[in-house]
């Protein structure tokens, strides 16, 4: 139904689910996912490698005791 040219349209409500797409399984993303998860928001985490971390999962070596945040 469309309106005419000086014709009121009347406003409706619609339900809309609240969902986020994070790309990125590293530290930032992981840390965006738990905010958006917190708040109430539906997630999808999408991470091309198998693991999630993305670098600091390479940092065992440089911090052995697993305590990056420096």
């Amino acid at each position: 139904m469309n309106a005419q040219a000086g014709e009121t349209v009347k406003a409706q409500k619609a339900a809309a689910e609240r969902r986020a797409l994070v790309i990125g399984g590293g530290i930032a993303g992981i840390q965006a996912a738990l905010d958006l998860a917190n708040a109430r928001i539906r997630v999808t985490l999408v991470e091309s490698s198998p693991t999630l971390g993305g670098r600091m999962a390479q940092l065992d070596k440089t911090f052995p005791t697993m305590d990056c945040s420096i």
